[in-house]
């Protein structure tokens, strides 16, 4: 008998069956569209590398709800997702979470045009994509997400205004980053405790071998 030497990958409904077994049918049915609508902008508005779009699903949306595994967020809580780009982590969560309140943030218009009409067409009013740099954007917030726009330190820098101190969620209100590679000179050059999560102890896909949560209260 011959052996598929090239066997099928599996596909996004089979990792959120595998992963996220909890989800409702509307959340499946968001999830489900979000492959067509990022295809449809970024043909208009470059979000996503070319060669990334096939590895949309892996490569970022399950990536982003890594964080879903790293803390249930209750309702009611803010979420300021800074440098968000096409809308990464914060669309995913925001179906994820839908009681929970998602500020997208970027300085590139374009990009959050896209944030913007995939949240509409999602029906996601828990959503709202902002123009906006970091250091001018003046909302208060729980926890800045993001995803490796700039090292720990800059991005603290730049966004320790947006957070209010405590919190009611399983951790305190902080930064949660979404990073990959050698961390130690960033580590180092942060002045407070930082978490480090694998994400392979969530999701055991190589992708996810080097990528990390780090973690940091205010």
């Amino acid at each position: 008998m011959a052996v598929d030497s090239n066997p099928q990958q599996p596909t996004a409904n089979n990792l959120l069956d595998k992963y996220f077994p909890e989800l409702s049918e509307k959340q499946l049915v968001n999830f489900s569209k979000l492959e067509e609508l990022y295809r449809y902008w970024n043909e208009r508005i470059n979000v996503i590398s070319r060669k990334d779009i096939d590895n949309l699903f892996l490569h970022h949306i399950l990536h982003s709800l890594s964080i879903a595994k790293f803390v249930s967020l209750k309702d009611g809580t803010r979420i300021i997702d800074i440098g968000t780009g096409g809308g990464f982590p914060g669309i995913p969560l925001a179906i994820f979470f839908p009681e929970v309140d998602f500020m997208l943030v970027d300085s590139i218009g374009k990009k959050i045009t896209v944030v913007h009409e995939i949240a509409s067409a999602l029906n996601l009013d828990n959503v709202r994509a902002i123009k906006s740099r970091a250091e001018e954007f003046d909302a208060i917030g729980d926890f800045v997400v993001s995803r490796a726009v700039t090292t720990l330190s800059e991005t603290i820098r730049l966004t320790k205004h947006l957070i209010k101190p405590g919190g009611t969620n399983n951790i305190k209100n902080g930064w949660i980053f979404l990073k990959g590679g050698d961390l130690v000179i960033e580590i180092h050059d942060v002045d407070q405790p930082v978490i480090e999560i694998d994400i392979s102890t969530f999701f055991k896909e190589d992708f996810f071998m080097t990528k990390k949560i780090v973690y940091l209260s205010v």
